[in-house]
């Protein structure tokens, strides 16, 4: 009898042993699942900067041509909005006829910024709005897709001070270069 009470025992600490091992293995998986979704988002904020800076690059080794800011004088951008008005849109075509004329060969680079407000976040993705918004229309004018690309600086290159609504206005704006 006194040679059962150790092996009963151990067999009850080896049982207990397998709940735990369970609720361990429950918990390491839990935990690979969210450190794989983090990664994943890691991953696709470091792609999204490395198209950035490869679209920088192609940029850089093109000869600079002409450089045109779209703000609150041509295309007014409401705080948070991406909607061009009817005057931006009158402007676009102009600068349409201009490209299909005199600039025939100028790639454009279309840069969407914003102002200081909302989350970093939405921030790129209204500026990345506003610069589809510019290249669409220009397309709609006649100026090829494939002579355009797109990028969003968000708020992280203000032209002047955001504790102002004139300040803010003037962040809110599209940036157009032209290279060759």
């Amino acid at each position: 009898m006194k040679f059962h009470l150790p092996l009963i025992a151990m067999s009850a600490i080896a049982l207990s042993g397998c709940a735990t091992e369970k609720y361990v293995n429950t918990r390491v998986a839990d935990l690979e699942g969210r450190h794989a979704a983090r990664l994943t988002a890691v991953e696709g904020t470091a792609q999204g900067a490395l198209d950035r800076a490869n679209a920088a690059f192609g940029l850089a080794e093109g000869k600079f041509v002409f450089s045109t800011v779209l703000n609150a004088d041509q295309v007014k951008f409401d705080g948070g909005k991406a909607v061009i008005s009817e005057e931006g849109k009158a402007y676009l075509a102009q600068l349409a006829e201009q490209l299909k004329t005199e600039n025939k060969n100028v790639f454009l680079e279309i840069q969407g910024h914003t102002d200081s407000g909302q989350t970093a976040e939405k921030r790129l993705a209204l500026g990345q709005q506003r610069a589809e918004a510019v290249r669409l229309i220009l397309n709609q004018q006649g100026v090829a897709l494939n002579r355009m690309s797109t990028i969003s600086y968000g708020g992280t290159a203000p032209v002047a001070p955001n504790n102002t609504a004139e300040g803010r206005a003037l962040n809110r704006r599209v940036v157009i270069i032209g290279v060759k």
